[in-house]
């Protein structure tokens, strides 16, 4: 058998890269994965054999280093969370959703601020210092004036990196700035509504010539939060795990407990404001789920 990495997936087709040759294959998967309802992820490592002339068939699915279910990708090291400051603007919720989702499958996120060149620099400087006190890596880029791009190509290298991130906040044209012979397709934003048209339809392993690969996936909007428990937030947000040693009660959800130390911490501006309050409607997010 070979050994492989799935580099994308249409139409019930996996296409395999063996290392040693560069040559992509063209699979099916055993039957055994949809009676077991194992899905083959892109950026999974797989062990690949010849059933007939032309018939590949996916024998194994190594284990995994982690994975995500949206995007549909396995064995991150690294996420590039890219928001752009204006057009569409930043949420700050979507954005600490988004490394909550990092955290919690040990993937280190880059949080990269686009199209700087059109925000003023308080804007910047405040979104940026919120996640700076954290001490998440900020990148502040523009596709359009060429800045941060050479930041960013030091953090690819090597890895296997996903960009992820609303429509329209320009993922796609940072990526044709990494490297131009990716061509990837680049969407207007809808006036309407004020956000970017979906121009990646299916998720692909991109090789990049400075070594490393990243995954090219769809924009969404909407993460599912039904796998968090209410007790195993807080860990998820950096800032407060020294604090919560400070609470009263050991079990707190810091949120109406009295003498809690990270609503102190929220107080006396060891933790940013807007952090706890995507805390909070993370909880209240995850009630509702549970609800449901």
């Amino acid at each position: 058998m070979l050994k492989g990495i799935v580099k994308k997936t249409v139409g019930g087709f996996y296409y395999v890269k063996i290392p040693e040759t560069g040559e992509v294959l063209e699979c099916k998967a055993r039957g055994k994965f949809k009676i077991k309802q194992k899905n083959i992820l892109v950026g999974d490592f797989v062990e690949v054999a010849q059933k007939g002339v032309n018939t590949w068939i996916i024998e194994k699915i190594c284990e995994r280093k982690n994975s995500l279910k949206r995007p549909s990708v396995a064995n991150v090291d690294k996420a590039i969370i890219v928001f752009s400051l204006k057009n569409p603007d930043v949420k700050l919720f979507m954005v600490d959703k988004f490394l909550v989702l990092s955290e919690l499958n040990g993937i280190e996120p880059i949080l990269c601020l686009n199209k700087i060149d059109i925000v003023e620099e308080e804007v910047i400087g405040r979104v940026a210092g919120i996640y700076k006190s954290v001490g998440y890596t900020i990148i502040l880029t523009s596709a359009k004036e060429n800045i941060g791009i050479e930041q960013l190509k030091d953090e690819l290298k090597g890895c296997f990196s996903v960009f992820v991130g609303p429509s329209g906040v320009g993922k796609s044209t940072l990526l044709n700035r990494i490297q131009p012979g990716l061509k990837l397709k680049i969407g207007d934003l809808s006036k309407k509504i004020k956000r970017g048209k979906h121009t990646t339809t299916h998720v692909e392993l991109l090789d990049l010539e400075l070594g490393g690969c990243v995954f090219d996936t769809p924009g969404f909007s909407a993460m599912d939060v039904s796998c968090l428990k209410e007790a195993e937030v807080d860990v998820l947000f950096p800032e407060m795990r020294e604090h919560k040693s400070n609470c009263r009660f050991r079990a707190c959800l810091h949120y109406k407990e009295p003498q809690c130390g990270v609503k102190n911490a929220v107080k006396t501006g060891l933790i940013p404001e807007n952090r706890y309050e995507s805390y909070i409607r993370l909880l209240e997010e995850i009630k509702v789920s549970r609800r449901n």
